[in-house]
């Protein structure tokens, strides 16, 4: 998840948005306050920022968006608080070989507009999605199934219309053929991307993507751009996470500042980040409101290798740059003891997490002469691009100038207005020097930090690495015999990667952020994000 890259344990590579990550909450709400400031009784009013798409489950891999497509949709299985399977929509998803998978689903489910939800509501949903045709962020998700090279081409037109590795054997069951064995496939299906859609979808997806009909546990209702997503609880959901509030509104803000404002005066009921310049005070201000919790998501700084700065650097001079931060001093001071300097570039939460050893360990004298070795930064100056809505403007000026203090290599913030312009100037290729990268877990295995970031061909690589022995040594990890198998291979990507250093590894995320008075029982998921559908009116 980018920024992390979207309840479970993931469900959506997702990108994170957000500098201080997570919940949000306040001393100061009342159902009075709220009524006043437009939220229909009942309902829950949180932070989250305009998406970056329209809402269609592959089109999504951003934090904003993330947390409206997984209120609108339920795919085949989520994860829980320790990053363990749970079926919602499937009744079973069993494999004998890593290869075959059969999926059963469970019998009651309907889209929002009472369509039910079938075998053939996946397979049609997969097989657009994949299509290179339209485009979507995430069709590189599907490319483990047989015959996605025909919907996907490297070069030219599809060949196909659909995966032959996706067969419809009822109204209740299908079957996904994978090319290789990836004994962690099944992981891969908590993703968000893989949802369904219903028939409506095709008839013009465009329009669907401004007002979606899901299967989720809410129902869309308005979106009134760049300000708020409302939607309420969908009555007749059958999955385990059923809503306990009457709905939800999205509430858009141009800072995290302005958010924890209005989140004192009652005017919000969460705030799913709280930002540097209000982490010293917020446990004092929200008492019981306030929330901190350590999940699976990892921040970092990324080169644009196709930058003139970055695009026939040494990587010796990338793992310099990471060595001149100091980390431990950021994290205590400017992020407030709020984060945790990072060992490598998997959190401890997933499976294969691994520490790589100096590379994140601060020694300004090791990071100059790795510089030097490895002929300098051109200008000796690089810009680090992010977001100004997600509070990070601090933290960037301290790691520029922990890089400066210890190498004399000059190093500037570029802030973007807003995150979705901040995804826009990664997706087209316009970053000058470095980007905040964030990524979230969407399934709870080191492969999704390594593979969805750092293969050649992911979605999710907006730095534009390549390197065909990395690309080479993560095929094998996916042709293991075992996600055991799987697991160990990838630790020594991960290995490979300290030396190619694609990015660099900051720190790990936690949760910051708090709730008003008018709610109870909010709590945070495996991956960061405020439990929702849990969160209930007093």
């Amino acid at each position: 998840m980018r920024g992390a890259k979207s309840a479970k344990w993931v469900t959506g590579a997702i990108i994170v948005a957000l500098a201080a990550t997570a919940c949000g909450g306040s001393d100061g709400g009342t159902k009075k306050d709220s009524k006043a400031a437009g939220k229909p009784e009942g309902y829950v009013s949180i932070d989250v920022g305009e998406p970056q798409n329209p809402l269609i489950p592959a089109d999504t891999n951003e934090s904003n968006g993330g947390y409206a497509i997984r209120a609108l949709f339920t795919q085949l299985l989520t994860f829980d608080d320790k990053g363990e399977i749970v079926l919602t929509n499937a009744e079973s998803v069993e494999t004998k070989d890593s290869k075959l998978w059969t999926v059963k689903l469970k019998d009651g489910w309907k889209f929002h507009n009472g369509e039910a939800v079938t075998a053939k509501s996946y397979v049609d949903a997969w097989n657009w999605y994949a299509n290179a045709k339209n485009k979507q962020k995430n069709a590189y998700w599907f490319s483990d199934i047989k015959g996605y090279d025909d919907l996907n081409p490297e070069k030219g037109e599809p060949k196909a219309q659909a995966m032959s590795g996706l067969k419809v054997l009822d109204d209740s069951s299908f079957t996904i053929e994978l090319k290789t064995k990836v004994p962690y496939f099944n992981y891969k299906l908590g993703y968000t991307t893989f949802a369904p859609l219903p028939k409506v979808f095709y008839d013009d997806p465009k329009a669907f993507g401004l007002k979606p009909v899901g299967n989720g546990p809410y129902q869309f209702e308005k979106w009134d751009r760049k300000k708020l997503i409302q939607m309420k609880a969908f009555d007749d959901y059958k999955g385990p996470n059923r809503a306990l509030n009457k709905g939800l509104q999205f509430k858009s803000y141009t800072t995290v500042e302005a958010a924890y404002k209005d989140l004192l005066s009652g005017n919000l009921d969460i705030v799913k980040t709280v930002g540097p310049t209000d982490l010293p005070k917020y446990k004092q201000d929200l008492g019981e409101g306030a929330l901190e919790v350590s999940f699976a998501g990892v921040q970092s700084l990324v080169p644009a290798w196709y930058s003139d700065t970055f695009k026939d650097i040494d990587p010796k001079v990338v793992q310099g740059l990471s060595m001149a931060i100091d980390r431990d001093t950021i994290t205590k001071t400017v992020l407030n003891n709020t984060r945790t300097p990072a060992k490598g570039f998997t959190p401890p939460q997933v499976k294969g997490f691994q520490e790589l050893g100096e590379i994140t360990e601060y020694n300004p004298a090791k990071a100059k002469q790795l510089i030097t070795e490895g002929g300098g930064v051109p200008g000796n100056k690089f810009t680090i691009q992010y977001n100004s809505d997600g509070g990070h403007k601090e933290w960037v000026t301290a790691v520029c100038e922990s890089i400066r203090n210890a190498t004399g290599v000059d190093c500037v913030g570029d802030p973007k207005p807003d995150f979705p312009t901040d995804l826009e100037a990664r997706d087209a290729n316009q970053v000058k020097g470095m980007y905040r990268g964030g990524w979230i877990a969407d399934y709870p295995v080191n492969v999704n930090f390594l593979k969805e970031l750092y293969h050649s061909k992911a979605e999710s690589n907006s730095g534009r690495f390549s390197d065909k022995e990395i690309d080479e040594l993560m095929a094998k990890g996916d042709n293991a015999n075992s996600i055991e198998e799987s697991v160990k291979a990838y630790q020594e990507v991960e290995k490979k990667l300290a030396q190619k250093m694609p990015a660099i590894p900051l720190w790990y995320y936690r949760t910051n952020a708090g709730h008003g008075k008018a709610v109870t029982n909010v709590t945070v998921d495996f991956h960061g994000e405020i439990v929702l559908n849990a969160v209930t009116p007093k």
